[in-house]
């Protein structure tokens, strides 16, 4: 398209110069102007055809170079996006079970003060058995002979509640001791999301 214009250009200014029309007054024109001239002149549209064809040429590389950038630069963009979403879920997933954890940790402790409540009563129940039996021990001692297989009976009465409540009282302890270790590693995870 440039070469064209150039030619187009050439065309035109090597016309005028050769048949430029003559006036008929009584002086003369100024003569046309010399091959030099012209030449100089079609020189400088050659060259100037020539500097307005690179510059299309470079800007047409550097819009193409751009748009090539752009697409490049909106799908890291894309991807970009992406990747916030994806650890926004994350966040929301790791809040979600740092909230449960909490809610079993709170569950877990109201349960083993319930348990320690309960332990401490049975505890205190098997202090007073252990005193009725001492006093029945000592009753069966100043007692008449006659009654003292009626007291054996009931100290062996209480006595086997007082071991059914030892046993309990042991099984309660176990079980808080559970209760403590798994307490133990739900704070340890609880942590360790956290971190």
């Amino acid at each position: 398209m440039i070469w064209s214009l150039s030619v187009l250009c050439f065309a035109l200014v090597f016309k005028r110069v050769d048949t430029g029309p003559v006036r008929k007054m009584g002086r003369m024109e100024p003569s046309a102007a010399p091959q030099d001239e012209v030449n100089v002149l079609m020189f400088g549209v050659i060259q100037f055809s020539e500097s307005l064809n690179y510059a299309y040429e470079t800007t047409e590389a550097k819009i193409a170079k751009i748009t090539k950038a752009l697409k490049s630069h909106e799908q890291t963009l894309l991807q970009l996006g992406a990747q916030t979403e994806k650890a926004a879920e994350v966040e929301r997933q790791i809040k979600d079970v740092i909230r449960l954890l909490q809610d079993q940790m709170a569950k877990q402790e109201a349960q083993t003060s319930m348990t320690r409540d309960w332990l401490a009563h049975i505890e205190q129940e098997e202090e007073q058995l252990r005193a009725k039996v001492k006093r029945l021990d000592s009753y069966l001692n100043t007692a008449l002979l006659t009654s003292i297989r009626e007291l054996q009976e009931r100290v062996k009465e209480h006595s086997s509640a007082l071991q059914g409540l030892e046993l309990l009282t042991q099984y309660q302890r176990e079980r808080i001791e559970l209760q403590n270790e798994h307490l133990l590693k739900l704070q340890e995870k609880l942590s360790q999301s956290v971190n």
